[in-house]
């Protein structure tokens, strides 16, 4: 009878452990659930605010777009002078120009510096030296834009108008210096990657064959890397086309078409920044203002899109 009552324990309590297991594989299950649901949701959560910032662009610009755009005007005039209340212009060649200029002076400044830490980070730095290095580098990106304007403002702007005689230091020349500095950063992070990512059965190769250590970076290494570093410098591009506050402060804020590094300019972005505040909600200055902004947008999306495009390249081979 003892044994009988003892087998019917054990039964009962298997029952209950086997029930305690089901019910904790079920809890886990919800679990996972739920934490695959939070990451789905905060991976798409970029795309979706993208999509909305679009949206929200094109939808205050598309009534300019469709009712006051003059395309050719728009893209060919160098003349914007919107508060000019009997024929108002909206040409923005100059802002483009201005944009552009700034832009290339920067990564003319930024691909040596940039790709050169790169290169002594990942081929030639050890230790401790490589550590703080690359610590150096994160800190660089992390300073806000404004600060970047400050210095441009106050310490780049008498340095040139000292060393070079002119009369203004607030231009392309200052804009381009600190613009570079700021995409520098980035670029040597991405740079310094795709460096770090070529197999070092290349370089084992290389040295094998009696290279030396430039030989084999520069005949080895760097074609490897090419596309890598090609994404690198069009993300460079990306930050240096769509940075605002640092351009506004730095390069005098002057509606001209560029003749000189020493001139000064006024930027898409910049344009943007200074005028929207005061500008009437709904009015045509209001429309042309969020075209601008829509052109800067697919602009930027482009380039962006181009330099992940050829990165993810990389990865797969």
């Amino acid at each position: 009878m003892e044994d009988l009552n003892s087998i019917s324990l054990n039964s009962q309590n298997e029952k209950n452990i086997g029930s305690d297991q089901l019910d904790q594989r079920n809890l886990d299950w919800y679990i996972d659930k739920a934490v695959s649901m939070i990451v789905f949701i905060a991976g798409i959560s970029a795309i979706i605010f993208i999509v909305g910032i679009f949206l929200f662009i094109a939808k205050e610009g598309l009534s300019f777009i469709i009712k006051d755009m003059d395309f050719t005007e728009f893209f060919t005039s160098p003349y914007w002078e919107p508060s000019d209340e009997d024929a108002p212009e909206y040409g923005i060649l100059a802002l483009i120009l201005g944009t552009a200029s700034v832009t290339g002076l920067a990564m003319l400044i930024a691909i040596p510096f940039s790709l050169g830490t790169a290169i002594y980070i990942s081929e030639f730095a050890t230790g401790r030296t490589k550590e703080f290095l690359k610590i150096l580098v994160e800190l660089l990106a992390a300073i806000p834009s404004v600060v970047w304007g400050f210095i441009g403002l106050t310490i780049m702007n008498p340095i040139i108008i000292k060393l070079f005689n002119v009369p203004v230091g607030l231009n392309i020349l200052n804009a381009g210096v600190i613009l570079g500095l700021m995409a520098a950063p980035i670029m040597t992070s991405i740079a310094e990657d795709t460096l770090k990512a070529v197999p070092d059965h290349y370089r084992e190769a290389a040295e094998a064959l009696g290279a030396t250590k430039w030989q084999m970076i520069y005949k080895v290494v760097l074609p490897a890397a090419k596309n890598g570093l090609l994404g690198a410098v069009l993300l460079g591009v990306g930050r240096g086309f769509g940075e605002t506050m640092a351009v506004l402060m730095a390069t005098g804020h002057s509606i001209n078409i560029p003749t000189s590094i020493f001139d000064s300019v006024r930027a898409l972005t910049a344009t943007i920044a200074a005028e929207l505040g005061e500008t009437a909600q709904g009015s045509e200055h209001y429309g042309a203002l969020f075209t601008i902004g829509i052109f800067l947008f697919l602009i930027t999306f482009i380039i962006n899109l181009s330099a992940d495009l050829i990165i993810r390249g990389v990865r797969k081979k």
